[in-house]
Parts: C-alpha cells; sequence; structure tokens
C-alpha cells in the first residue's frame, strides 16, 4: 500500500528553522511529484509548495517563496522541506502528499497524517 510519514516538526522559536521529512513506500517514488499542504489551527488547506519526479523542478506559493525550500532524495524515497526564518503564521499541521503524474498538476491522491510545527516562544 502506498504510505506517507511525515516527521521533524516541534516546537521552534520565531527565526528558528525545521527540516520536515516524509518516508514514502509501496510506489515509484520518483516516478510521482510530491507536494507540502499545510493548515494551520481553525484554518483550512493551503498548498505550500511542489516537486517533480526527478526533482527538476519545483513550485512554491507567492508567499511561501524565500523561506521555504522542497527537495527530495529519490535514493532515500524521502521528500524534505527545509522552512527558514520561522514566523508564527507558519504554525500548522504539515502533510506531504503525492501526486497522480510525474509533473505536479495538483492531483493529490494520497496524503501524509501530518506532522505539527508550532512556531512560538
Amino acid at each position: 500500500e502506498v504510505q506517507l510519514v511525515e516527521s521533524g516538526g516541534g516546537l521552534v522559536q520565531p527565526g528558528g528553522s525545521l527540516r520536515l521529512s516524509c518516508a514514502a513506500s509501496g510506489f515509484n517514488f520518483d516516478a510521482y511529484a510530491m507536494s507540502w499542504v499545510r493548515q494551520a489551527p481553525g484554518k483550512g488547506l493551503q498548498w505550500v509548495s511542489a516537486i517533480n519526479g526527478l526533482g527538476t523542478n519545483s513550485y512554491y506559493d507567492e508567499f511561501m517563496k524565500g523561506r521555504f525550500t522542497i527537495s527530495r532524495d529519490n535514493a532515500k524515497n524521502t521528500l524534505y522541506l527545509q522552512i527558514n526564518s520561522l514566523e508564527s503564521e507558519d504554525t500548522a499541521v504539515y502533510f506531504c502528499a503525492k501526486d497522480r503524474g510525474r509533473n505536479p498538476d495538483r492531483g493529490l491522491e494520497v496524503w501524509g497524517q501530518g506532522t505539527l510545527v508550532t512556531v512560538s516562544f
């Protein structure tokens, strides 16, 4: 079965950094684009970033560009999200999700359980 497991979340002070990971299994990882999506407490889903299967192209929401970096290690079947200069508004559950093809088109068919990032003193 396709499975996605996020990790790396936790409590961090404003201005700090975190690197989130998503371990993938059950499918040919390099054949599928991947995305990060987040949900702040009491808010709806917000798409953050996507990367194509080979890791040669990445895409970001207008407000995420600069502080967020998506990457992947296909040899390890792992997706990453580096977040720098964290702000309180970044507090959210962060999900990784599998797209339906090699290139991202937001056809997110499978989602992980999410990892919580809390930005606070």
